[in-house]
């Protein structure tokens, strides 16, 4: 049974807005990089107009623990980071101010969120846009099940909310999440 089906036939009207890992490690701690302290202000202006049109904002939080060096991606990114509680996991800036008890969270200990596609097949919407860190690795997967969750969805990536801590990887992912049919604009 398809979304529409699940909802009387009518498909949701409401807009999502995904805030993908601005979490302070991402920002100015363990993998900051300055670029991605310049997406705060885009990311604020998007949760306002979001909730000032009634849509819904969702936010991911890259979640690891004490066995993070155990894990594969730990292996592959020896970083320890977004221990689960601390300071760094924790969202960067007036992001910590601006999400509300309301608001989806999913935590995560990979690059995609389970939990956000199974919300997804769920619950239909009529766009879904993500920004957030980081472009080529968090954001592209996130993205890519969006886009499998709700293939009829117009999925968007803002050029002025992502960024990636190399310049040339996020212009590839950018082209690539175009190949995938996400609508990337700026």
């Amino acid at each position: 049974m398809s979304i529409d089906e699940k909802n009387g036939g009518e498909r949701q009207v409401k807009k999502l807005l995904i805030v993908v890992d601005f979490q302070n490690d991402f920002v100015d701690g363990a993998l900051g990089f300055p670029k991605a302290r310049e997406l705060e202000a885009v990311i604020l202006d998007k949760i306002k107009e979001y909730r000032a049109n009634g849509d819904e904002v969702a936010f991911t939080f890259d979640t690891h623990g004490e066995d993070y060096l155990d894990t594969l991606e730990g292996k592959n990114l020896p970083v320890i980071h977004c221990l689960k509680h601390s300071y760094g996991w924790r969202l960067y800036g007036g992001l910590q101010d601006a999400i509300l008890e309301s608001d989806k969270r999913f935590y995560k200990e990979t690059f995609g969120s389970v939990e956000l596609f199974d919300h997804l097949r769920e619950n239909s919407y009529s766009r879904i846009e993500l920004a957030g860190l980081v472009s080529n690795i968090c954001v592209l997967t996130n993205a890519a099940l969006a886009k499998t969750a709700q293939p009829q969805t117009e999925v968007i990536i803002d050029k002025k909310a992502v960024a990636s801590f190399d310049d040339e990887m996020n212009e590839k992912c950018l082209d690539i999440l175009k190949g995938i049919h996400v609508s990337v604009i700026s």
